[in-house]
């Protein structure tokens, strides 16, 4: 324990909790401070960090770096070995050799081209496997929205042919998620469907009556999928969805598709405009095809880590309930020389998650531990997809009904800056100026829980920030684009906090001295007398 980690506490000891607008202010809520985010964000945005990317020494030494951290403020390692090392896999891929698709009908025999007609997905298992051919639409089962693209037909022994996305794309008033594309249009998650229903392959295509598209999958598909020449960050999958899927995976392109249809008299049009069914399709057998296939990819497993902490709760009736807050620690590595820091992406959110931990530790030393547990988390691998995220949500270290709520910090050290004709990475969201949200922060999350929402904004009566309630539903898919999401998805309410997209956002620009860490701090004590709130009350927040 250090000099200055000692001054805190006997500082601390001294605080009692303090009523403010009616609440009481957390425990070690003063010791959170803009030099101390400040000092971290440098480190972790430091050239030494590399960047941050996952499977990097990099991102190792910052792994280090924050469980070191959490040892020294007495979070408790509750990994299987006992350590702050939540450990998880990641997947890349390797096209081998070789891969054959052959179509058999009475009048004929073709063999479909790699490349132009169809390739493996990169998370296909590898087999030789002979049959017919049902399309099942989209190829969704989604209970909860009470559809079934299976239904009651048997499709064991069969070739399962699914379209790309979901039903009601485009329809704001989709049972899904309405303009926004839900996680059931995954396809990982439409092959693991397919193999749990019995499929011996799957199949996939383009839905084109959704979407213009080249009737030829093209050189520059293939090219997308399987990339003859390194890319800067690996293309990584998370080992828990891949590892289970062995049956072959390939698509196929509209051209190959509309003349399989058409070999079995139906025309792949009908087909389409049947997959939009209410509730799911029947599926639909391909009579008279047989199709053969061989499919060759080679996996290679990386084992990476999130660092997770516990601080137990106070409470013996309500230690069991975890609170989680986090952030992740990596980012998008090098080019060359230069380096990709990530100071606001999401050293910001580190630092914030590392001052919270700070706070809640200086508080139990006074005697003043929340009812509830807390676990502090810092995943990786959230650049890749949210990897770290959705592996705990896989194998979570106490059960996901038992988490009362999830508050993620990503991005919460600028002002948020859209500018005119930004391109893609602004898509949705209207221009604006940094000046226009210099006390403002991003909410995402709370129309899944009017209770979080009402917690979020009784909590700000301490720190005065503009919230603002926008994002949930709109087509810049900002509310899954950070590690809340899986949460979400798995009905554990989640809150995303964030001060918003700037045009330094993945790009070397993003360096630590041009965070606002005043404003940071600020956001941070939020989270932390929200946190405490959360901790502290008798009643759970539900999900509407």
């Amino acid at each position: 324990m250090n000099f200055r980690y000692l001054i805190l506490v006997l500082c601390t000891q001294l605080l009692v909790l303090c009523p403010v607008t009616g609440q009481e202010i957390a425990p070690g809520y003063d010791s959170i401070t803009a030099a101390d985010l400040r000092r971290d964000v440098f480190v972790l945005a430091s050239d030494e960090m590399q960047g941050r990317l996952v499977g990097t020494e990099g991102n190792r030494r910052a792994g280090e770096f924050i469980e070191r951290r959490f040892a020294e403020m007495g979070l408790r390692g509750i990994s299987p070995d006992n350590s702050h090392l939540q450990s998880f896999g990641l997947v890349t891929t390797i096209l081998g050799e070789p891969n054959s698709f052959q179509v058999s009908t009475a009048n004929q025999v073709r063999d479909l081209v790699l490349g132009p007609d169809f390739y493996p997905e990169q998370f296909s298992g590898s087999a030789n496997i002979e049959g017919q051919i049902v399309f099942v639409g989209f190829g969704i089962v989604a209970p909860k929205l009470e559809h079934d693209d299976y239904g009651n037909r048997n499709v064991r022994g069969k070739i399962v042919l699914a379209l790309d996305h979901e039903p009601g794309e485009f329809n704001p008033e989709s049972s899904f998620d309405g303009l926004t594309r839900s996680e059931y249009a995954r396809a990982v998650r439409k092959a693991i469907t397919a193999q749990q229903n019995g499929a011996i392959a799957i199949l996939f295509v383009t839905d084109a009556h959704n979407h213009t598209t080249d009737p030829e999958l093209g050189a520059a598909m293939m090219e997308r999928v399987w990339p003859t020449t390194p890319r800067l960050a690996p293309t990584y999958q998370l080992a828990d969805w891949v590892e289970s899927i062995t049956i072959p995976a390939l698509r196929i392109s509209v051209d190959q598709a509309k003349q399989l249809v058409a070999g079995a008299g139906e025309s792949f049009d009908v087909l389409a405009a049947h997959a939009e069914t209410i509730g799911g399709v029947s599926p639909i057998e391909l009579l008279g095809i047989t199709i053969e296939l061989g499919t060759s990819v080679h996996r290679q497993t990386l084992p990476v880590n999130n660092v997770v902490g516990l601080l137990e709760g106070a409470d013996p009736k309500l230690e069991h309930e975890w609170i989680i807050l986090c952030a992740h620690y990596d980012h998008e590595g090098m080019s060359g020389t230069q380096v990709f820091a990530g100071a606001d992406d999401d050293a910001s959110g580190v630092a914030g998650l590392l001052e919270i931990a700070e706070a809640y530790a200086l508080g139990t030393l006074a005697g003043q531990r929340p009812r509830r547990s807390i676990l502090f988390a810092a995943w990786n691998a959230e650049e890749r997809g949210l990897l770290g995220a959705w592996a705990y949500t896989e194998q979570p270290l106490a059960p996901l009904e038992n988490t009362v709520a999830v508050i993620n910090m990503d991005m919460i050290g600028r002002d948020e800056e859209v500018p005119l004709n930004g391109g893609r990475r602004f898509q949705g969201l209207s221009p604006q100026t940094a000046e226009s949200n210099e006390n403002a922060v991003n909410i995402l999350g709370y129309s899944y829980s009017n209770d979080l929402r009402e917690a979020t904004r009784m909590a700000n009566a301490a720190t005065g920030l503009d919230l603002r309630f926008r994002y949930d539903d709109n087509s810049s898919n900002l509310l899954r684009r950070s590690d809340h999401w899986p949460f979400l998805f798995n009905e554990v309410p989640a809150l995303f906090v964030h001060t918003g997209l700037h045009p330094d956002y993945h790009t070397v620009r993003d360096r630590p001295e041009k965070l606002a860490y005043e404003k940071m701090r600020r956001v941070v004590q939020l989270v932390h007398q929200l946190s405490w709130k959360l901790a502290q009350a008798d009643r759970r927040p539900a999900l509407n």
